[in-house]
């Protein structure tokens, strides 16, 4: 039971003031839950601010520095609508002040609100962004505006969050200090001496303080209210791994004996021959699960490298030895991909394969978890629907998981919970630097694919800027009409207001002109059978060019997709970009990848895309984005902080996992149950950061 402490923290988010059906949804697609209903007021607490407006800085408008964010103090002069008839051109109402002349621009705006928020001879105060254009500044659409008399209104600092289209920073805001008077006073689970000797504050004060930074240290991940918890965070974590690995070692494994009969059919079909990677890490499997112990196996593979035939070797040996083997996927379109590939592999065996997802529904549904429980199901491949309560398994030998850092250490936990104790083979397409495979995995045994698939020829990539879209689609043109097959990635879905980002939808009607019924759309909004339909057109060749966002950035395979543009490159992190890349150059064309950035790119966004331009090996780019990737660099910290962390990151915080790591160990070795004062502190400290499963390890021995 979660201790009653923190019912207010895991009250739904739904229970917080003005959160409607329709922000709600935004809310869920910012916190990253699948709807309102899963997201709860803790969610909303740890997403934290990844940098601040000053708006101490009021140099004067001639005097306001390119790109910098500061408040102007200002007489109206005059306003500018656009032309009659002319809607797509921007409303401009002009400010003047002792030292110039600036511009505040206005697209989709009505010229009647503007007239009341900013009347003519009015001293008015605003802040936002200046952009200097030919010698004269603008502001595009102002974060704040008040008359000088509620001037102090405006927050003089103010924290910046990741958003989502839609969501404004004014309703966000308010929505975290509704948050933050829920916090409660929590009980203290670390030692007073590390306590003293890392400067910590209280975990319900840094919860706290974190939304209301008074400068930029506060913002920085050193700051002592990150790392507070950071280091709560990675407690959490090595605790519950810690439990995870005890739970496992104590449930004895069942020595998996193969005859080799069938993995011989498959490898006999294969139209290709094993790279010495892949033969290499599927004697690691068999070698571990012919063991007494549980195998606990992580399997690093780059994009392409062949991590599914490892799997399903691995999944044979399991029948071989007259089991059941499931894989699970994150996602419904990895899933029926994983489904369509090993059942095409394996079609020579007469082996019953199923796919279990959270679409299957009715009678369909019955008839595979009657097969599944008899054990006529004898490879089941599904999303994390294959570990609900109702899925029984006949003789579950070994599990393998796909895309681990999606799932969390929860769904590993649940299979052991069901009473089974499978081999478990855990695969990633993210090559992992050793840090954060400690972080994510604990110790565990990894095997690395580090060959290409033979006949794989290296795509080349460009880095190409916006402004030669036009010669860009006009290449692309050619290359449809020569009957090449490209990726077109977006970051956005629809247009917001506020972002100049390309968004998919308005990319698709611009290329539509050009390709037309050729140019296909999907992106993670549309519904599973949607996906699919779009999915099968661009594979069966009825689309040539499918206009995505990165809903395709894991597993989708597509052979014959030579090219890929990608749109906003900058915004990217670097193991995005290199999972979107590598989603071409998987047939034995000769592949390419366009990078395009908008504006003056960063010193680090230049070396992150120059990166790319220089290798393809998974594993350098890795280490790369680790050590060029600063906090909030990309959109907010969720992308930037590690997999699976709200608030930690590796880079900022490697010196904590090692502390927590031990801290972890040495608890559980003196306090195995967590029942001493401390022991029950530290549930609750499982239960504050969702690592709760671990908990029912206590009791289930």
């Amino acid at each position: 039971m979660r201790p009653s402490i923190l019912d207010p923290l895991f009250a739904p988010l739904a229970s917080l003031p003005g959160i409607g059906a329709k922000t709600g949804e935004l809310y869920a697609r910012l916190l990253g839950r699948e709807s309102l209903e899963d997201c709860r007021i803790i969610d909303l607490l740890f997403h934290v601010p990844h940098s601040l407006i000053d708006r101490r800085k009021q140099p004067g408008i001639a005097l306001a520095p390119q790109g910098a964010i500061v408040t102007v103090t200002a007489r109206v002069d005059r306003h500018q609508p656009p032309p009659k008839g002319q809607s797509n051109q921007p409303y401009r109402v002009f400010l003047q002040d002792d030292t110039g002349e600036l511009a505040l621009v206005f697209f989709r705006a009505k010229g009647n609100w503007l007239e009341k928020s900013l009347p003519i001879d009015e001293t008015v105060m605003v802040s936002g962004k200046v952009d200097w254009f030919n010698g004269r500044p603008s502001m595009v659409h102002p974060d704040h505006m008040a008359r000088l008399s509620e001037g102090e209104k405006l927050p003089l600092v103010e924290p910046v969050y990741g958003l989502t289209a839609g969501l404004s920073p004014k309703v966000l805001r308010k929505t975290i200090e509704a948050a933050i008077s829920r916090v409660p006073t929590l009980p203290e689970w670390l030692d007073e001496s590390l306590i003293q000797k890392q400067g910590f504050l209280q975990t319900a004060d840094a919860l706290r303080l974190i939304h209301h930074p008074r400068d930029e240290h506060d913002i920085d991940p050193q700051a002592p209210v990150r790392r507070r918890l950071a280091y709560d965070e990675f407690l959490a974590g090595q605790v519950s791994l810690a439990l995870v690995r005890s739970k496992l070692r104590k449930a004895p494994g069942v020595p998996v004996k193969p005859t080799g009969l069938l993995s011989a059919q498959v490898l006999k079909a294969l139209p290709f021959s094993l790279t010495g990677s892949q033969t290499a890490a599927i004697a690691d499997v068999l070698r571990d699960m012919a063991g007494e112990d549980r195998m606990l196996r992580l399997l690093q593979g780059d994009v392409g490298s062949g991590k599914t035939v490892v799997a399903l070797m691995s999944m044979l040996a399991a029948v071989e030895a007259g089991g059941q083997a499931v894989l699970m996927a994150p996602t419904e379109i990895l899933a029926r991909q994983h489904h369509a590939t090993i059942s095409q592999m394996a079609r020579m065996t007469g082996l019953t394969i199923e796919i279990l997802t959270g679409r299957t529904k009715g009678r369909e549904r019955e008839e595979i978890l009657a097969r599944i429980a008899s054990g006529e199901a004898q490879i089941v491949i599904g999303t994390h629907a294959l570990f609900q309560d109702t899925v029984n398994y006949a003789n579950l030998l070994l599990a393998v998981v796909d895309e681990q850092h999606r799932f969390g250490v929860h769904q590993r936990l649940r299979l052991t919970a069901k009473g089974v104790s499978p081999h478990m083979l855990v695969m990633t397409a993210t090559p992992i630097p050793r840090t954060l495979v400690l972080a994510a995995f604990g110790d565990m045994d990894v095997s690395k694919l580090t060959d290409k698939p033979a006949g794989r020829k290296p795509i080349q990539t460009v880095i190409v800027p916006g402004e030669r879209i036009g010669d860009i689609i006009a290449r692309m043109r050619a290359a449809v009409a020569e009957g090449k097959k490209i990726y077109w990635i977006c970051p956005l879905v629809e247009e917001d207001e506020e972002s100049e980002l390309m968004s998919v939808e308005e990319r698709h009607a611009v290329l539509a002109k050009s390709f037309g019924a050729q140019a296909a759309l999907i992106h993670g909004r549309m519904s599973g059978p949607e996906k699919d339909a779009v999915m099968m057109g661009f594979k069966n060749g009825e689309t040539r060019l499918l206009v995505a966002t990165t809903v395709i950035e894991v597993g989708v395979d597509v052979p014959d997709a030579t090219i890929m543009v990608i749109e906003h490159a900058e915004r990217f992190g670097l193991a995005q970009l290199h999972q979107l890349r590598g989603r071409v150059g998987r047939g034995s064309e000769a592949s390419s990848c366009i990078l395009v950035y908008k504006g003056k790119l960063s010193q680090n966004g230049e070396a992150r895309l120059k990166i790319m331009r220089e290798t393809e090996d998974g594993f350098i780019i890795a280490e790369e984005d680790l050590r060029l990737r600063g906090e909030g660099e990309l959109l907010g910290t969720r992308q930037s902080g590690t997999p699976g962390f709200a608030i930690a990151s590796l880079e900022a915080h490697g010196d904590l996992l090692e502390i927590a790591r031990k801290d972890a160990h040495y608890l559980l070795d003196r306090d195995p149950e967590l029942s001493s004062p401390r022991g029950e502190a530290i549930r609750t400290l499982l239960y504050l950061f969702r690592r709760d499963e671990a908990i029912r390890f206590l009791h289930a021995g």
